[in-house]
């Protein structure tokens, strides 16, 4: 049922599709628009916000092990905003991320999302070959829809960067029905 919400919430939304027909259009292994780009969307409905929250950045993520490099990161950025330079995209290949992190290596994106510092950020979506929406998620759907931020007790730290995160990114402020979840 919340993997069905959020397929129609994406689909009536003209700018998570168009960057969603974007992404796709990448042809990148493993990928997913995530992070905010669903989070925001499904706690602005859950709040019934009638304009958006708007979005900081479009998190598109993916796996490539062959070329881990930054630089390949950054000409995806480039090429995205030289179609469409509205979007704020942030293009990141999982498969170098881990070692910023100081976690072990990651073995795809969805194993990449399984040590994001909040559980309720690791979900994303993507368009498969015949353009219907995908939702993925490391921890499932109840906490999310349940206007709850989780710390992943999975990372070392994680009450450290989460404290940090919940201030810095003002949720409680934001979606004010939320609760931290422990």
């Amino acid at each position: 049922m919340h993997e069905e919400l959020i397929r129609e919430w994406i689909a009536a939304d003209p700018l998570r599709m168009r960057a969603l027909h974007l992404a796709r259009g990448l042809d990148l292994p493993d990928w997913c628009i995530a992070a905010g780009f669903v989070r925001n969307l499904v706690w602005d409905k859950l709040h019934a916000f009638e304009t958006p929250t708007p979005l900081d950045d479009i998190d598109l993520i993916y796996f490539d092990a062959q070329n881990p490099s930054r630089e390949h990161d950054r000409r995806f950025e480039e090429e995205l905003a030289s179609i469409d330079p509205e979007l704020p995209w942030s293009v990141r290949n999982q498969a170098r991320m881990h070692a910023r992190n100081g976690d072990a290596p990651y073995t795809s994106t969805l194993d990449a999302m399984s040590y994001w510092v909040e559980q309720e950020t690791a979900v994303g979506v993507r368009l498969d070959g015949d353009g219907r929406i995908e939702v993925v998620s490391a921890f499932g759907f109840d906490g999310l829809f349940d206007k709850r931020i989780t710390p992943n007790r999975r990372k070392r730290n994680s009450a450290a960067e989460f404290s940090a995160r919940l201030a810095r990114k003002n949720w409680l402020w934001i979606w004010p029905e939320l609760r931290v979840g422990l």
